[in-house]
């Protein structure tokens, strides 16, 4: 039930803007220096890259840093060319203590945190620049002009939001406009089957209206969505590294939806991984998502859900609706 590993990547535009990123992706968080090393790193982003995947995504408070810091060593390691890839990083919680360090995007912050993560990626800019949470507490127009400021300087290409509400995304592309200044062009939100209301119905006016992308986290609800926590915490599991996964992952909340979305991935002949990663795809606002891995093997293993991706349809649709509830709608 792998499903087709060799369909072609497609490539989608982020937002408004004319950059072009795989439909899957890859990103480090929990992983990347807590769970790999940089030869373990290299191996999955290469492993990504041989399946078509041209973005990949990281941020300053992952591993404290570290984890940008070995995916700049793999990126080296693995001798690709800059013109090959599309590398981002997030800002807002930050790495050192202090009253302008810590959940801000102050000015102070963002201009000083951005070079930094430049100089542990090793790399003279980044294609991406997100904030990572919204900032009630430093005014709208600082924000949007310090990251506006960053790409004038040449630190990245573009920058967008993580987690923002549709209300401050337009607020932040209002005062770029305002201002003649660089507007955001991204949201990273979680999306998955059991996390629908933001994406498809909070954002459904703004993406009308803006043409705004989205990088989407957390296909597989941090692992609830693969079927492995229905008998128990595996060893090594996501779910023994911590209290916040083991409640989340294991309350058995959701191990009902679990198994009949299960059953449906069964009849489409992919694994549950697979299919959730496909329904995320399958979204058209859905500018590229997010997968993680520990090893090789599993980037290879969400990749095939490419070839369900198609296998989506109205029927489909309507079943899955059946499972989980919920107003949002995306068809």
């Amino acid at each position: 039930m792998s499903g087709d590993a060799a369909t072609t990547m497609p490539m989608r535009r982020l937002g408004p803007s004319g950059l072009k990123v795989s439909v899957l992706s890859f990103g480090s968080w929990v992983t990347f220096k807590d769970q790999m090393d940089v030869g373990l790193a290299a191996e999955s982003m290469a492993a990504a890259r041989d399946a078509g995947v041209n973005f990949f995504d990281n941020a300053e408070i992952y591993a404290g840093g570290e984890s940008e810091r070995v995916m700049g060593e793999a990126i080296a390691r693995l001798g690709w060319s800059r013109h090959e890839y599309v590398v981002t990083s997030k800002f807002f919680w930050g790495i050192h203590d202090g009253p302008n360090t810590r959940n801000t995007l102050n000015r102070k912050y963002l201009l000083e945190a951005i070079p930094a993560a430049l100089d542990r990626f090793g790399l003279e800019h980044l294609d991406v620049v997100y904030a990572h949470r919204p900032d009630p507490h430093t005014p709208i127009g600082e924000t949007v002009r310090a990251f506006s400021d960053a790409i004038d300087r040449g630190w990245a290409h573009y920058w967008g939001t993580s987690e923002w509400s549709a209300d401050e995304i337009r607020a932040a592309i209002a005062e770029a406009e305002r201002h003649h200044l660089h507007a955001p062009i991204t949201e990273q939100p979680q999306y998955h089957l059991l996390h629908r209301t933001r994406m498809e119905l909070e954002y459904r006016r703004l993406f009308d209206d803006t043409g705004y992308g989205t990088t989407t986290w957390s296909p597989l609800a941090g692992g609830l969505l693969t079927g492995k926590y229905l008998d128990g915490v595996p060893e090594g599991s996501r779910a023994q590294r911590g209290a916040f996964f083991e409640k989340q992952l294991t309350s058995g909340e959701h191990d009902d939806k679990v198994r009949a979305l299960m059953a449906i991935a069964d009849e489409l002949d992919v694994t549950l991984a697979q299919f959730a990663i496909a329904w995320c795809a399958a979204n058209p606002h859905v500018s590229t998502v997010i997968t993680g891995a520990s090893r090789p093997e599993q980037v290879v293993e969400n990749m095939g859900a490419l070839a369900a991706i198609d296998r989506i349809d109205a029927d489909v649709r309507k079943r899955v609706d059946a499972v989980v509830g919920g107003p949002a709608r995306w068809y």
